[in-house]
Parts: C-alpha cells; sequence; structure tokens
C-alpha cells in the first residue's frame, strides 16, 4: 500500500531474558526494562522513537495543511453551562485556542463577569490544569485542584472568592477525590493517599486512600482523620456533604468496580460516628437526597437499568419510587421539589421530569437525537441551565424552566462550519454471537457508498462508560476530508445497563473485540469503506481494543490508532490505579482469568513476521494513569514482529497524561500528527 515510502529504520530494542511463570505457563517478557521510565537507557529509547516518528510524520506534506485548519475550526469561544452558588453564578470559558479554560464569576446573570481562575497564568506553556473546583454553600470561598503535566495527583488551594486572593492553605497528595464544604464555611472533607515516593510516584501502586476533614488556616497536618480502613487496601472513599448541610454521605468504591458501599455521618452531632448504611458490595447505589428519615437512592440491584428507592436510615426498609424501565436510568437530580431523571434510549439521551412520588410529569423536548446534561441546582431552584450535543451539533446552552417545561436558548456557539451539510444514522448490526449492537455513523451528505470510503472505527467497551452523540472539532476536519466516522456501542459500556456491561467483562471480555470486529465488517460489507480504508481509534481501554483487534484480524485495517492503551495484560495491576482494573479485567494472579486475560493481551499476541496495519501507537511520558510502559513495550515488540512496508511508529508527547487538562495546542499538534498519518497512509488528498 505504501511502496512508495522508503523503508523506515526503528531504533534497535534492547532485548532482556527476563521469563515469568504464570500458574506454570512461561511468558517472556524481554522488553521490562522499558518499564522504568527513568532510566538513561529508557530515556534514550523514547528520544530514539521520536525522532523516527517525528521525522516521518513532519515530512508528510497535508501536515501543516490539516494543523491549519485545525486551529481555524477550535477558535470559537466555548462556554459551560453556568451554575449557582450563594447569591453568585460560575461558569467556565475558552475564548478559542486558550489551553485551558478560565473560571469566571457573575453576580448575576446580565452582569459584567470577572475571572475568578485563569490556569493559563499558571504555567508558560499550558500544562498546570484546573482539575477539581468546590464552591462554598455561600458563595465567598472555592476549594480548588491542579494537576501538573496530566497527573492524576492533585493539590488543592482555597481562594477567596471576594478577593480573589489565595489563602495560605495548601493540600497535597490528593487523587481521585473532590471537595465538599461544611455549612459553616470552616472547611471541607477530601481524600488523600499517604505521601508516594518522589522518584516514584507515577508508577507506584495506589493503596489505602484516606478520608480527611480540612479546617481552613491550618497546616494539612492537623488535618481531621475521618475515616480509613487500615484492613482494606483497596478501598477509596469520596465524601459529599447533603444540601442541608446535615450528614456527610461516604461512598466507598473499590477499584473500577461500579459496585459501593454507603455511609453516613450525622454533622450536627458533636463527634458522631460514621454509621454504615449499605454494608455490602452487592450493586451500585448513589445517593440522591433525603426527606426525613428517608435516603432517596439510585441503584441497579436486581435492576440492571438502573431504579430509585426511598431507604429508611433507621428501620433499613426499602420502597421502590422509580421502577426499572427498558431504557437506562444514567442519573437523578432534584430541583423545584421534582426528580430530574436522565435516561438512555439506545445511548442517547432523554429526560424525563418526575414529581417526589416517582409520577410522570413530563418529558424534555431536546433539540434532536444527542446527548443532554447539566440540571444541576439546589432542590428549591425553579429555574436551571442544560446543554445538548450530537455529532453536528456544538455544545448548546439552554435556560429551562423547572415550572411551565419551556427551553430557551442561552448560547450558541459559532463555528467555522455548516452542519446542514452532514448527516448521523444509527443502525443495528448483529455481532459474532448473534447480539444486536448500535452504531452511530456520520458523514456528508451524498456520500458515495462504493466501498471506498476513509473510514475511522471509534471504541471503547468497558468500565460501564457511555459513547453517547457529542460534538467533536477534530471529527469536523475529518468529515469535511469526506471521511466517516462510526462509533459502536459495544459491550462493556453502560449503554443498557449493568448487564450490557458485564457481557463485556473479565472472561467475556472477547465480547467487545468481537463487537467491534462485527462493526468493521458491516461497514465492509455495506459499502461504506474497505479494509485498506478503514482506520480503528480508541484510547486507554480503548487502546487495548485497538490492540487486541489488530493482533486478532490484522488483515481487517488499513490503519491503526491506539492511544494510552492498556497493552499488557499481565502487568497492569502493578501500577497505580491499575489493581483497580481487576474488576473489569480479571486478575492476572488468578488461574482462570490469567487464561482469557492471556488469550488476547495485545503485547502477548504479537506474531514474528506478521504484516500489522500501518500503526501510531500514541501515549505520554506524565501518564500515570495508563503508564507509557504498556505503549512502550508494544510499540518494541510490534516493531520487532511486523514484516512490510507499513509504518509502526510511537509517538510519546512529553509533559502530558492519560488526556485530562490536556493543553489545546498539545491536542491539535497530536491531532494533526494523527490525520497526517491516516492521509499519508490512505492516500487522501485533503481540501479544505
Amino acid at each position: 500500500m505504501l511502496d512508495s515510502q522508503p523503508s523506515l529504520t526503528y531504533p534497535n530494542t534492547r532485548k532482556g531474558d527476563q521469563v515469568d511463570d504464570y500458574h506454570g505457563v512461561k511468558v517472556a517478557d524481554p522488553y521490562r526494562w522499558l518499564e522504568d521510565p527513568n532510566s538513561e537507557e529508557t530515556k534514550a529509547w523514547i528520544e530514539a522513537q521520536n525522532q523516527v516518528s517525528f521525522g516521518y510524520l513532519q515530512q508528510i506534506p497535508a501536515r501543516e495543511k490539516l494543523k491549519q485548519r485545525l486551529t481555524q475550526l477550535w477558535d470559537f469561544a466555548k462556554y459551560s453551562a453556568p451554575y449557582k452558588q450563594g447569591n453568585r453564578y460560575f461558569y467556565y470559558k475558552n475564548d478559542g485556542l486558550q489551553n485551558q479554560s478560565v473560571l469566571y464569576v457573575l453576580q448575576d446573570l446580565e452582569g459584567e463577569p470577572e475571572v475568578l481562575l485563569d490556569p493559563n497564568t499558571l504555567s508558560e506553556d499550558g500544562t498546570v490544569a484546573l482539575s477539581g473546583v468546590s464552591i462554598s454553600e455561600d458563595g465567598n470561598l472555592m476549594a480548588y485542584g491542579l494537576s501538573t503535566s496530566g497527573s492524576d495527583w492533585q493539590e488543592w488551594k482555597v481562594r477567596d472568592i471576594n478577593t480573589k486572593q489565595d489563602l495560605d492553605d495548601h493540600l497535597k497528595w490528593v487523587k481521585f477525590s473532590g471537595a465538599s464544604w461544611t455549612h459553616d464555611h470552616k472547611g471541607f472533607f477530601y481524600s488523600r493517599y499517604n505521601e508516594p515516593n518522589e522518584n516514584t510516584k507515577l508508577e507506584d501502586a495506589n493503596y489505602y486512600q484516606k478520608l480527611f476533614y480540612h479546617r481552613l488556616g491550618t497546616p494539612q497536618s492537623e488535618d481531621i482523620l475521618i475515616y480509613e480502613r487500615s484492613d482494606q487496601k483497596e478501598w477509596g472513599f469520596s465524601g459529599y456533604v447533603t444540601e442541608d448541610g446535615k450528614y456527610l454521605i461516604v461512598s466507598v468504591w473499590r477499584g473500577s468496580d461500579p459496585k459501593n458501599l454507603l455511609f453516613y455521618k450525622d454533622l450536627t452531632q458533636p463527634d458522631a460516628p460514621v454509621i454504615e448504611l449499605i454494608s455490602e458490595f452487592e450493586a451500585e447505589y448513589s445517593f440522591i437526597d433525603y426527606q426525613g428519615s428517608q435516603f432517596w437512592v439510585q441503584t441497579d440491584l436486581n435492576a440492571p437499568k438502573g431504579k430509585v428507592i426511598a431507604l429508611d436510615i433507621h428501620s433499613k426498609n426499602r420502597t421502590e419510587i422509580i421502577p426499572e424501565t427498558e431504557d437506562t436510568l444514567r442519573g437523578i437530580n432534584v430541583l423545584n421539589n421534582q426528580f430530574v431523571a436522565f435516561y438512555l434510549k439506545d445511548a442517547h439521551t432523554q429526560i424525563k421530569i418526575l414529581n417526589l412520588d416517582g409520577s410522570f410529569v413530563r418529558e424534555v423536548e431536546l433539540p434532536g437525537i444527542g446527548s443532554a446534561g447539566g440540571f444541576s441546582g439546589k432542590r428549591q431552584d425553579k429555574e436551571t441551565f442544560y446543554v445538548y450535543t450530537s455529532f453536528t451539533t456544538p455544545t448548546t446552552i439552554y435556560r429551562y424552566d423547572m415550572v411551565t417545561g419551556e427551553s430557551r436558548l442561552y448560547r450558541q456557539p459559532e463555528v467555522d462550519f455548516n452542519p446542514e451539510n452532514y448527516e448521523t444514522k444509527q443502525i443495528f448490526y448483529q455481532s459474532k454471537d448473534g447480539t444486536s449492537v448500535p452504531m452511530f455513523i456520520t458523514h456528508k451528505k451524498g456520500l458515495s457508498l462504493n466501498g471506498n470510503n476513509p473510514t475511522i472505527l471509534y471504541g471503547y467497551g468497558g468500565f460501564n462508560a457511555s459513547l453517547t452523540p457529542n460534538f467533536s472539532i477534530s471529527r469536523m476536519a475529518w468529515l469535511e476530508m469526506g471521511g466517516v466516522y462510526a462509533i459502536p456501542n459495544l459491550r462493556g459500556g453502560g449503554e443498557y445497563g449493568e448487564d450490557w456491561h458485564q457481557a463485556g467483562t473479565k472472561n467475556k471480555k472477547q465480547n467487545v473485540f468481537d463487537d467491534f470486529i462485527a462493526a468493521a465488517e458491516w461497514l465492509i460489507e455495506n459499502q461504506y469503506t474497505c479494509s485498506q480504508k478503514l482506520a480503528i481509534s480508541g484510547g486507554s481501554n480503548g487502546g487495548l481494543l485497538v490492540g487486541a483487534c489488530m493482533t486478532q484480524r490484522p488483515d481487517l485495517f488499513g490503519a491503526t490508532l491506539p492511544a494510552v492503551g492498556v497493552m499488557d495484560m499481565l502487568r497492569f495491576h502493578k501500577f497505580t490505579i491499575g489493581w483497580a482494573w481487576c474488576s473489569e479485567y480479571g486478575s492476572p494472579d488468578d488461574p482462570e482469568d490469567f487464561k482469557a486475560i492471556y488469550a488476547y493481551s495485545p503485547l502477548h499476541n504479537l506474531k514474528p513476521e506478521t504484516a500489522y496495519p500501518a500503526t501510531l501507537i500514541t501515549t505520554a511520558d506524565h501518564d500515570d494513569r495508563v503508564v507509557p510502559a504498556h505503549s512502550f513495550k508494544f510499540a518494541a515488540a510490534l516493531q520487532a514482529a511486523h514484516v512490510g512496508e507499513n509504518p509502526v511508529l510511537i509517538r510519546i508527547e512529553t509533559k502530558a497524561g492519560h488526556g485530562a487538562g490536556k493543553p489545546t495546542a498539545k491536542i491539535i499538534e497530536e491531532l494533526a500528527d494523527e490525520f497526517a498519518f491516516l492521509v499519508r497512509v490512505f492516500e487522501m488528498n485533503p481540501t479544505f
């Protein structure tokens, strides 16, 4: 396919003699040394790989043009929905090309906005991101978390909203935590880990999270320990203060499993104990609000698509308020003394307003088949805001009257493209075992089904995550070039409830890959594209998806783009928060789980002397969610196994992490490289 391209010379990657014994199976791990990101040998390898990759990418004529068009498309004002706390409104805005969005405060909706915090001033290159915000009940104080270079580690500070000045408070070693204020405005609850080893904090496993209360004006060393479990190293804690300030609700999580425990503490009683309300990991329990002794809780216990119950905290009696339906319940808020229920119907949003007894009031009329979010606020609020987006509709903000049900346009972005030129359809296809799987397909109107259209098939399929319609600037550039973009809702996701999720976990994980492969085959059979013009893309668990499918069916794809993927399925649980994924994947330490995992682990299923698709692996040196060693080892093994002219490259971003908080400039650079790679491989001639 790339006969005119001179052969690439890849860096020579040393092979070690490491061999491990897994339940009697000897498994070689020749690139184990790449797990140490700080060694001089690994640093030299990263530099050598980047020289080859950037050398290849920068000579693609279309790259600069793509970067210019992406920059042009990106350059429009982006707003979040405003939310109210105290007598103030807060929202985020990005003028267009700012590396990080800026947090603004308003005294009223018609007033003049003021900058409350601009993360772009915190670093020259935009690599310090605002990663968490909590406003006190009176709207006068803000606790906020910062992460550097994309790391999951956060440092929290406190700002006086009236003066816009920071107080002396400074909290460290926070990860996977928000902050929740007590109503006396004297402090907040948060969760943290013990101080890690400075040299290995981006790789070491994270265990023994603890829940603390920080009192303003005191050093972190004096924070009050609220709850810990020294006998349960995998337990994590999320503390939330109820709207009236009476209770601290503690959700106890264990890894990535949606099942959780639910505890509470009466904040009106000095030294009140933490009470275990739900003390078994039997289902997901999400606290909504309460009335008297009745806690309203969303759960999937005996209701895989979700329901709402009233749980009496004294008698433990349960009463069903909102029963399970055919659609999947994904969230509940309370406004105007009514429930606002978020449902997924075939992977797109439906919003229903219900009375507190569960009786139906109305469905919110959305502009089309898309995704909606927001509806935040207080229990008595009669007005709120929501956002709506679809594959061809940029995020648009509406003001909603809870009494009349009227939606009014509040903000509509101005983007340099015409959505009328594009269309999205949802089809259903059969997977290998006959399961019906939905897929969204977006392209230019009037597309010729000639079997020759460049196509990106994007997937995730895991961790109960739902892929719903959303607007993507980068996707618009691809569609402008005549490309097709397809997103199937694979098993392992949450689109059809917990049963759908479980059908793609542990020893059923192969279902996810089968669903993705079947989607590719459907696109080819229905003349959207052909193998030579079909790229598969995914990040994190989606990177695993791409890695598994390209090793199982290298003949089916023309290009693969695995990003920050989980590629070494035998050692994922040994780094940072990787142990938490055993509830999703199973554990390599378990003999039965090992068999299933080893059968699809991308690193261990590469076959020597095999022609693999053109591949661009992407990762980042500060990724402490999926450590970059996964991608390093996979790239080394793939380059060693691969034969033929297709390029097999790894692009290693510096001062970046798993993706969250990545500066706009780095995002555009990476997308320009990915699209240039596909333009070169698919021999496209983009015109904008």
